[in-house]
């Protein structure tokens, strides 16, 4: 005699060591009678498939087997919640009559937030913001469930929406589909789209099954607005990808290279400067209104000339600028060392791309 196959979902994970958020695990078995004397009696054998590729934990095997001898029968088990006893972290599953929810996870966030909370407080994106506040900045996302193969963004597609991993992998892929680098669980991808608003420039595929969050520009900027620690956290990110991808240009920079913003867009030349903490004066010509000048020191903007703007609104007017030839000269002058920054650089990039959002808003409308 045997009882039907039940099944419960991972919807809480506290840094378990073997397991993610939405893992299922599948419980069946037979009930053996106890003699032949007496067919009545019988004990339940608990067998607990767990996910593919995952290891064996014996600790949740053991707490699962104790839930169908605390109700005798498998398929008596009520729609509940336990959490597993845990060893160097411990989740929290749920078992449900609805299949497909458990399979599925469900299809809104609002439905999953609170079984997420602790998952994402632990993502860097996150770590910033103040617990009390975690709940109204993840509300401002949502949330797809992609199958291995899934294109989740494609080179030369509009930009302006920013990824999560919750759950799974991705593969990033270049020009010719080949696998560049893959990102997992906790790491983002559309950052550079959405802050430059620009068209996204590589491809994404689902690696394995995956749980992702995304945000557009405009409630983005809304949550950079009211939570400015984020911008700690872009100006970091930002630092890192462009270390890797731009790490010659950063040498040829330091020595004194010229170039053209046809080339290198002006955010993109901006963010060299400031995340190698480059000292030295940028100089653009050719430009609508003539030439430009920007003093750096260790990365960070302190004078700024275009035209009759100076300081950040010669910064702003410079992002608009698509083609001029540029210079930067390494060294300033000794005073220079003492002249305070015109703005945190993030901070004042966004506001930039925001501007520029405006104006072309503004032309269309």
């Amino acid at each position: 005699m045997g009882f039907p196959k039940i099944l419960f979902r991972i919807v809480e994970n506290r840094s378990c060591p073997l397991y993610q958020y939405g893992d299922v695990f599948e419980l069946s078995g037979i009930a053996v009678p106890l003699s032949s004397e007496n067919e009545n009696s019988f004990i339940t054998t608990t067998i607990v498939k767990f996910p593919l590729d995952r290891k064996v934990c014996k600790i949740l095997d053991g707490d699962l087997g104790k839930i169908v001898i605390q109700y005798e029968r498998a398929d008596k088990i009520p729609v509940c919640m336990i959490s597993c006893s845990g060893c160097t972290g411990s989740v929290k599953l749920e078992h449900s009559k609805d299949e497909h929810l458990l399979k599925n996870g469900g299809g809104t966030l609002s439905e999953e937030l609170g079984s997420m909370m602790h998952l994402l407080s632990s993502f860097s994106f996150f770590k910033n913001i103040d617990e009390k506040h975690l709940e109204t900045v993840i509300s401002y996302f949502k949330i797809n469930k992609y199958k291995p193969g899934d294109i989740v963004i494609r080179k030369g597609d509009p930009g302006g929406r920013f990824f999560i991993i919750v759950s799974g992998s991705v593969n990033v892929l270049n020009d010719a589909g080949i696998v560049i680098s893959t990102l997992d669980r906790g790491e983002v991808f559309g950052e550079m789209s959405l802050i430059c608003n620009d068209c996204v420039n590589a491809t994404i595929q689902v690696k394995e099954a995956s749980t992702i969050l995304h945000i557009n520009q405009p409630n983005f900027q809304k949550i950079l607005d009211i939570y400015p620690a984020i911008q700690l956290y872009f100006s970091r990110l930002m630092a890192e990808r462009l270390i890797k991808s731009n790490r010659i240009r950063a040498e040829d920079l330091s020595s004194g290279m010229t170039g053209n913003l046809a080339e290198i867009p002006a955010e993109a030349l901006f963010q060299t400067l400031n995340m190698n903490s480059k000292t030295g004066i940028l100089t653009i010509t050719d430009l609508t209104r003539g030439t430009a000048r920007f003093s750096f020191r260790q990365g960070s903007l302190i004078k700024a000339k275009y035209g009759e703007h100076v300081g950040d609104l010669a910064f702003y007017q410079i992002l608009k600028e698509k083609s001029g030839r540029f210079r930067f000269t390494p060294g300033i002058a000794p005073e220079d060392f003492s002249t305070p920054e015109i703005g945190f650089f993030m901070k004042l990039l966004m506001e930039g791309m925001r501007r520029m959002d405006e104006g072309k808003n503004q032309k269309s409308n």
